[in-house]
């Protein structure tokens, strides 16, 4: 367990919290944190899906810019790596993801909340990736994940103007799936990943990695690993099961193993 990201687990759901007051700023310290907690999730098999989440009052307000104030160009080269693998283990978690945000989501914030495979705000949430601000840009992900789910040009606009976002805008644009009142966003995000704790957690598996694959290459090469992930699916006793209870009880009734 690390000192300021924690993974818990509480019936097939894990819960990464991080608790680094007061804004739960992403120094380096909280980005490996939350690199073991993704690898950690990954690794348990008690763990069918993940909630990330930052508490009652924020998400996560951007990186610590106390300790990247005096990196050089040679320290940021040597960082920026970790930095952005530190994140993209949340986003390579073979298992469904959703974040709770209350509160921010700023800059390297906004930017983990994007490498969940979905996302509820709270009513009063502010979401954005203010780094123009600074003479930066999002260096963690942002440029290529908020693109690929909002289209480039709001993300353009978003990153251009380092703009905050609210939780209507968010969800009018995509940037959001769901907007809920604040004191309940994380039982809602559990209720969402609850959904698969009973799952079957190899086809869940096959449809995020077809999903995230198909979308870095071209329609036939993405067809093709769909038709490789299907096909691989029938060597699976979920397989086995799941067509069983269908035949015999109708949809929805299978009880899956994962496996």
């Amino acid at each position: 367990m690390g000192e300021f990201v924690n993974l818990t687990v509480s019936e097939g759901v894990g819960t990464i919290r991080l608790d680094r007051p007061k804004m739960n700023a992403l120094n380096v310290q909280v980005q490996e944190e939350i690199r073991a907690a993704a690898l950690e999730a990954t690794a348990n098999d008690d763990v069918r899906a993940v909630v990330i989440y930052g508490g009652e009052r924020v998400f996560a307000a951007g990186a610590d810019i106390k300790e990247m104030a005096d990196m050089s160009y040679a320290d940021m080269a040597k960082r920026s790596g970790p930095l952005q693998s530190s994140l993209s283990a949340v986003a390579a978690i073979p298992k469904p993801t959703v974040a709770a945000i209350t509160g921010y989501a700023l800059g390297g914030g906004c930017e983990l909340a994007l490498c969940a495979d979905y996302r509820i705000a709270a009513e009063d949430a502010k979401l954005g990736q203010p780094e123009i601000l600074l003479g930066i840009i999002p260096g963690a992900g942002g440029t290529q994940r908020l693109s690929r789910l909002v289209g480039p040009s709001k993300a353009k606009d978003l990153i251009y103007t380092g703009r905050f976002v609210d939780a209507a805008e968010s969800l009018a644009i995509g940037l959001v799936d769901k907007v809920v009142p604040a004191a309940e966003v994380y039982d809602t995000a559990v209720a969402w990943a609850s959904q698969f704790s009973r799952g079957a957690a190899m086809a869940l598996r096959a449809a995020k990695e077809a999903i995230d694959t198909g979308l870095g290459v071209d329609l036939t090469t993405g067809l093709e690993i769909e038709r490789q992930q299907f096909a691989a699916l029938f060597a699976t006793e979920d397989r086995a099961i799941g067509m069983k209870s269908f035949v015999e009880n109708g949809p929805g009734k299978a009880e899956f193993k994962g496996k």
